[in-house]
C-alpha cells in the first residue's frame, strides 16, 4: 500500500520530468498522426518519459522519440547571448488515446 505523501512525491518526480507543451503549427499538424510534443528535462530517458506521460496524463504511450536542440547564439538589446539547451519529447499515443494541450489557452 502506497502511503499519500509517497504518492505525492512520485507525481511530484513525473512532473518534473515534463516541463511544458510545444503549440506550434507544426505541432498541432502533428497532432492529427496521434503524436503530442514536449519540451521536457535534458537528462531524462525515454522510459522516464513514457512513465511520466503514462502517469500524469493516464493515457497509453506507444512509442517516445527525442530530440536535443542546442542552444544557439542571439544578440539581445546589442549583447550577445546564448539561448538555453532543449530537449523535446514526441510522444506517439495509441489508437483512440488523445491529449488535449490546447485546453487553457
Amino acid at each position: 500500500m502506497v502511503k499519500k505523501s509517497e504518492q505525492k512525491q512520485v507525481n511530484a518526480a513525473l512532473c518534473d520530468i515534463i516541463v511544458r507543451p510545444v503549440i506550434t503549427e507544426k505541432a498541432m499538424k502533428s497532432a492529427e498522426n496521434n503524436q503530442v510534443t514536449f519540451v521536457v528535462s535534458l537528462n531524462a530517458t525515454k522510459p522516464q518519459i513514457k512513465k511520466a506521460i503514462e502517469g500524469v496524463f493516464g493515457v497509453e504511450v506507444k512509442s517516445v522519440n527525442t530530440l536535443r536542440q542546442a542552444g544557439k547564439v542571439k544578440s539581445f538589446r546589442g549583447k550577445p547571448g546564448i539561448r538555453s539547451d532543449v530537449k523535446k519529447a514526441i510522444i506517439t499515443l495509441a489508437k483512440g488515446q488523445t491529449i488535449d494541450v490546447t485546453a487553457g489557452v
